[in-house]
Parts: structure tokens; C-alpha cells; sequence
């Protein structure tokens, strides 16, 4: 449900969405604040609505699935590797 509501946003690359996680993917900080109103408007529409305490906002980088995703990357999660190399 989530693709459909955000297939265009996700067809242009700026969001990335997983079952119920939505990751936006922007440089500009307006164009930011815009999409995620956008977002946020059209969850709404739909009666579909976020949990505060799980959103983080504006972040450089997001842990997601035992992997962070930076603006430059994927890495493996520090703790994940350290195990697998002990």
C-alpha cells in the first residue's frame, strides 16, 4: 500500500519505502521539508498514520535492517562487523 501511494516519489529516487519504513533522500533541506509534507498528506489521506517516537528527521544517516544508509553509501552496522570478525 505504502509503493502505491508513493510510487512517483519512489520512481525519482528521493524515497525508499519498506513495508511500512519510508526513507526520504534529499540534499536540500527545503525541498526536504516539502516532500515529507507530501508524504505525511497523502498517509493522511489515507487514514495511515506514523509513530513520532520512530521517526527520525533530517539525519545524515539511518540505521535500517542491520545496515546504515548514508547520502555516500551502505555500510554494515560497527556492531555486526565486530562480531563477525571476533
Amino acid at each position: 500500500m505504502i509503493n502505491e501511494l508513493l510510487r512517483d516519489l519512489i520512481n525519482i529516487g528521493k524515497v525508499v519505502a519498506f513495508i511500512d519504513d519510508v526513507i526520504v533522500e534529499m540534499e536540500d533541506k527545503e525541498e526536504y521539508d516539502e516532500l515529507v509534507a507530501e508524504i505525511i498528506k497523502r498517509l493522511k489521506e489515507n487514514k495511515l498514520y506514523m509513530k513520532l517516537e520512530k521517526c527520525k528527521w533530517k539525519v545524515r544517516e539511518v540505521g535500517f535492517l542491520e545496515v546504515v544508509i548514508r547520502l555516500k553509501g551502505i555500510k554494515m552496522e560497527e556492531e555486526k562487523v565486530k562480531g563477525v570478525l571476533e
